[in-house]
Parts: C-alpha cells; structure tokens; sequence
C-alpha cells in the first residue's frame, strides 16, 4: 500500500500504515509504479488527481492491463468537491447524460 500527493494527504494515509511519497512528483510516481512492474509485487497505490492527470508511460500501462496493481485517485483536500473520477464521464456515456444526477 503506497500513497502519493501533497503531504497533508500522505500524512493520513501513512497513519493507516501506508509507505507514503509526500509532495510526490510525476517522475515519483513513475518511479514507484516502474518499480512495482519490475518486481512483480501486487500493490494498492493511492494517487493524488493532480497526478493521476499528468501520469507517464507506466501510470498508463498500470492503468490498461489492470490486474496485480490498483490505482485509485484521490481528490485535493483543498477541493474536494471539485473533484470528478474519470469514471464518470464513462457511466454518463453508456448511462446517459443524467445517469448520475440525485433524485428526488
């Protein structure tokens, strides 16, 4: 388990007994992720969205084969409702384009 992004975030998740990266970068993520591919490992990372959106090569191929490394975003603490999963743009494709609204 392996947490990424600003430090007020990883501080959290390394209460939880996360390995933490605080104030990772881009080239940190790619290391991580680079790494875990190499040696195989099984791994649960949790990523900043900041840099899940500017991920690399390895992010990417992480995130096509799927499988023995999971990647999950996180939203900024600073603003959390801001926020929007890559998911959901898919669910609205195939759902429609209200799919995801509360009702009533």
């Amino acid at each position: 388990m392996i947490a990424l992004g600003g430090a007020a975030l990883t501080q959290g998740f390394a209460l939880l007994g996360f390995e933490t990266r605080p104030d990772a970068t881009v080239e940190d993520l790619e290391q991580v992720l680079q790494e875990l591919l190499r040696s195989d490992a099984k791994a649960l990372v949790i990523v900043e969205h900041s840099l899940a959106e500017a991920g690399g090569p390895a992010f990417r191929r992480v995130r096509a084969e799927g499988g023995r490394i999971v990647i999950s975003e996180v939203p900024p603490l600073h603003a959390p409702a801001d926020y929007r999963p890559p998911v959901e743009a898919l669910v609205r494709r195939v759902l429609g384009p209200n799919a995801l609204e509360k009702s009533l």
